[in-house]
């Protein structure tokens, strides 16, 4: 395995963390940005009311995401295991 195809693989190990990890983080932020907008018309101070509506929406997004995350997990789980070949191979 050549330092260009190490590299390679890092590059696209970053890019499957980055599409497993962004959707749950985009949402969580987004509804921790609107829910501390709620709390700051309101002056409501209670940690819980940001928290729960944070699990239940990043629970949505793993829901309506998760095929899409499954598929891109295998599909790199393939391509590491077949390099995987290769180098044994030689």
């Amino acid at each position: 395995m050549q330092d260009g195809d190490v590299g390679a693989l890092l590059r696209e190990s970053m890019m499957v963390v980055l599409k497993l990890g962004g959707p749950p983080l985009a949402t969580a932020l987004a509804v921790g940005l609107v829910m501390s907008l709620v709390q700051a018309v309101t002056q409501i101070n209670e940690q819980t009311l940001a928290f729960v509506p944070k699990v239940l929406a990043i629970c949505g997004a793993l829901l309506v995401m998760g095929p899409f995350m499954l598929i891109t997990l295998t599909d790199f789980a393939h391509v590491v295991f077949d390099r995987m070949v290769v180098v044994g191979g030689q």
